[in-house]
């Protein structure tokens, strides 16, 4: 199934902001700032049980294989491509294709340039400067994705996923890495990790490669694409909503389906992003933002998911900001001494909870005053 689009990109009148996307995007940075502490705090009581199963599932997994952990950062990719169809397609009623094409040029090299900031900046020896990471892959996706859904129409931008997701799978698959040949998908004999061997200078995260990497960049791509497809579905006004979230489920299993199957012979791993991956990723992320648009903008049941949107709107500043403002320094004072040793092996979870408080009381500020840093 292709979703229904208009043929020029997003040239209808503009939809009031998506409750849901914000909630989502909120409920995937908890994940991503909050579930060290959680992890920290569960693995007490992680021996067995309902709690050792999430803790379980909040790891990464060592290689092949999919955690719940696995899914936030192609999450966000995905929910990065689903806003673009609104802000860019309401930029393009305004103006024309050139000057939006300017604006994603300027907004993914600001992304990019937080980045660098984020891993040390230029307050580290320059060998120590990592020139790819999560912010910088999410400016990357923006850019290229952007720029194709200015350029193509909705058939063609399926073409070009598909291509990439094809074209990457080709390249691991048949050229061959200097002393392991071609197809061998294990960690440092892969052709993704030879090409940031050989090409990507500076500081790599996993020593000689990263999971962020050149080639890895490509199919990433392609996760941010499988999110403009939903934003397509969500943006068109011919569709009720009962069909947007059928259709939005529906490419979701497919997405399983296929990524699973794929899975034999191309195996779903995080670190290099396989095509797999992306399809495996990008089939619960649909189905995510299906049951999140039906609860919370069909349904309208909306007061639970207000501390999501808290998040969701001010995903710079939860992000970056965390390297000024110190939310578990201020747990501390509370259950840092004393008070925290009677706690026993509550302590680590209580602090984690006591920090994920003081974040979302920092964020509801922000919201009620209307203060958003956005890129």
């Amino acid at each position: 199934m292709t979703p229904s689009a208009p043929s020029q990109p997003l040239v209808q009148t503009a939809q009031p902001r998506l409750m849901s996307l914000d909630a989502l995007r909120g409920f995937d940075m908890f994940w991503i700032v909050g579930a060290e502490e959680l992890i920290r705090g569960l693995q007490k009581f992680s021996s067995g049980g309902l709690l050792g199963l999430i803790a379980e599932q909040l790891h990464h997994k060592a290689w092949a294989g999919f955690h719940f952990e696995d899914l936030i950062f192609p999450l966000f990719v995905f929910i990065a491509g689903v806003s673009l169809v609104f802000s860019l397609g309401k930029t393009l009623q305004q103006t024309d294709r050139q000057t939006t094409a300017v604006r994603i040029l300027k907004r993914s090299a600001l992304l990019y340039f937080i980045g660098i900031l984020y891993y040390g900046g230029f307050s580290t020896p320059f060998e120590e400067i990592r020139l790819l990471g999560v912010l910088q892959r999410i400016a990357l996706c923006y850019l290229f994705s952007g720029l194709l859904f200015c350029y193509l129409k909705p058939r063609a931008l399926i073409g070009a996923c598909a291509g990439l997701l094809l074209g990457y799978w080709a390249m691991m698959s048949w050229i061959p890495v200097p002393g392991h040949g071609a197809g061998n998908f294990a960690e440092g004999a892969n052709l993704a990790n030879y090409v940031d061997q050989q090409f990507l200078p500076l500081r790599k995260n996993d020593g000689d490669h990263d999971p962020e990497g050149l080639l890895s960049t490509l199919p990433a791509i392609a996760s941010c694409l499988l999110g403009v497809f939903a934003g397509l579905i969500l943006q068109n006004h011919a569709l009720s909503d009962r069909k947007r979230v059928h259709r939005l489920v529906v490419l979701g299993l497919a997405c399983l389906a296929v990524g699973w199957v794929w899975h034999l012979n191309f195996p779903v791993i995080k670190k290099i992003w396989t095509s797999s991956f992306v399809l495996v990723a990008g089939g619960y992320s649909y189905l995510l933002l299906a049951a999140f648009y039906q609860v919370i903008d069909v349904w309208k049941f909306q007061k639970w998911a207000m501390p999501l949107v808290w998040i969701g709107v001010n995903p710079i500043t939860l992000y970056f900001g965390g390297r000024f403002i110190d939310f578990e320094a201020m747990a501390k004072l509370f259950f840092g001494g004393p008070i925290g040793a009677a706690l026993g092996p509550y302590q680590e979870l209580v602090m984690a909870l006591t920090t994920l408080g003081f974040g979302f009381a920092f964020l509801r500020y922000l919201y009620q005053r209307r203060i958003f840093l956005r890129v």
